[in-house]
């Protein structure tokens, strides 16, 4: 007695005979689909070619006739997410029927939208599967270089050890493990050594510190200004004494050399080497270099423009920075070469009547007479202002009446180690004067990355 399955023989000689007929499917050789053969073995059965299907390719499983047993509704149903040929529909294999439509809370899935184009050089975002190596990946995992290991990848979270202050007596008490952040003065304090340390536009750069009026501390700001851009920089300072008049900067300094800017002038020729430039100059423990003058003031007067300019020549091949202390004349001849190539001035004035008059009469003179610029990008002193004098003048006015005409104005306070007038060393200063100084060369170190006015060359007439 043969018994009738449900489902076809699926293998063996009688495979798939229930739908044959003569040797060929019914419909022809495979030219029904699989719905039309599961119903043409049932006659009575209602046949409706694309109920519930969406397409070709989703009519049952390959290999797998609609019929018995594994008909769209034997367990199987494509709304659970399992369509022919692939693991998972696009719907990342929740139906609406599931129990994840609309009314669950579940939008229902729209098109995605293609992406705008990125800008020339830049990374797209990396897809699931895709090379971490190919170009595109996102950089943090992207191809590896040796730029890519930086201290903030590789040391997260890590923070600089605190300087002073209760900050550094807590982490040197803790050993190291409990570490504050660093206070707003220390900030301060790193933001003004960065900018002191601005690269020079063009390999070199002149400042010229000047003033009118006499004993306002003219050739003590330079000392000053020069000592404290040495210390922060890696690059070579110089100070030069351009005063015809016996100027006094060698006093500031403990001399190395009895030699002068006039030797200079006489054995240029034999300058080839920073060496050779060495045996001119005295050097400062802050590494600030010094080329001092005649001390005869007979002789001091032959300095002129050219001789400044010879001398500028053979400065600009060795150092980055030249600091000059002028006299207290504007119509002298050195003046004039010193002007003319300059980059920066520094004009320092005293925080009286007469000394501010100064000060502002040497603007006046420098803007009738082509240099305004030099003026609009000079830096006023304040110098030696005590904090206990019975001065009535009103700082603030006057320091209002400076910064409208020139770029800024610093306050240096008086302190007891400049007033000796001796050699000048920062770790005697005290520390508001130390902070004023490196506030003033933060200021010029920020004109050190403006092009160069004149080279030596452009300057000869």
């Amino acid at each position: 007695m043969t018994t009738r399955h449900d489902a076809p023989q699926m293998f063996g000689e009688d495979a798939y005979d229930e739908g044959r007929v003569g040797g060929e499917w019914q419909g022809g050789a495979f030219g029904a689909s699989w719905e039309e053969e599961a119903y043409q073995e049932y006659p009575g059965a209602e046949y409706e070619p694309d109920a519930g299907f969406e397409s070709e390719a989703d009519r049952g499983y390959q290999g797998y006739p609609a019929g018995g047993g594994y008909a769209r509704g034997s367990g199987y149903p494509l709304q659970l997410g399992y369509g022919p040929g692939i693991g998972y529909v696009p719907s990342a294999g929740y139906g609406s029927s599931a129990g994840y439509g609309p009314e669950a809370g579940y939008a229902p899935a729209v098109a995605a939208l293609e992406p705008l184009p990125e800008p020339p050089g830049t990374l797209a975002p990396v897809s699931a599967g895709q090379d971490w190596g190919d170009e595109g990946a996102d950089p943090e995992y992207g191809p590896q270089v040796a730029d890519t290991l930086t201290t903030q990848s590789l040391l997260y979270g890590k923070r600089p050890v605190p300087v002073a202050g209760w900050r550094r007596n807590i982490y040197r008490a803790s050993g190291g493990l409990v570490r504050f952040g660093e206070s707003a003065a220390v900030m301060r304090r790193r933001d003004l050594i960065n900018r002191i340390r601005t690269p020079v536009a063009g390999g070199h750069h002149r400042v010229a510190v000047l003033s009118l009026k006499g004993g306002v501390g003219k050739t003590t700001t330079a000392v000053g200004l020069g000592a404290t851009l040495a210390a922060f920089r890696g690059d070579r300072v110089i100070a030069v004494d351009a005063n015809p008049d016996r100027g006094t900067l060698s006093d500031k300094v403990r001399l190395e050399t009895a030699a002068t800017i006039r030797d200079l002038l006489n054995e240029l020729a034999q300058v080839r080497r920073y060496p050779d430039m060495r045996a001119f100059t005295s050097q400062t423990p802050s590494r600030l270099e010094v080329l001092a003058s005649d001390r005869d003031p007979a002789v001091s007067v032959a300095f002129g423009a050219d001789d400044y300019c010879d001398a500028a020549r053979v400065l600009e091949q060795f150092y980055s920075i030249c600091l000059t202390d002028c006299g207290t004349g504007l119509l002298h001849s050195a003046m004039s070469g010193v002007l003319r190539l300059a980059d920066q001035i520094v004009l320092v004035s005293s925080p009286s009547v007469d000394g501010a008059r100064s000060a502002s009469a040497t603007l006046d003179w420098l803007e009738a007479h082509r240099y305004g610029g030099l003026v609009r990008n000079g830096v006023v002193v304040l110098s030696a202002i005590r904090h206990k004098s019975k001065s009535t003048v009103d700082l603030d006015r006057l320091e209002h009446h400076f910064a409208a005409r020139c770029r800024a104005v610093v306050r240096v306070p008086h302190d007891p180690h400049l007033e000796e007038g001796a050699e000048i060393e920062l770790e005697l200063l005290s520390q508001e004067t130390a902070d004023a100084y490196l506030a003033l060369a933060a200021i010029v170190g920020d004109g050190l990355a403006w092009p160069r006015r004149l080279t030596y060359r452009s300057a000869l007439p």
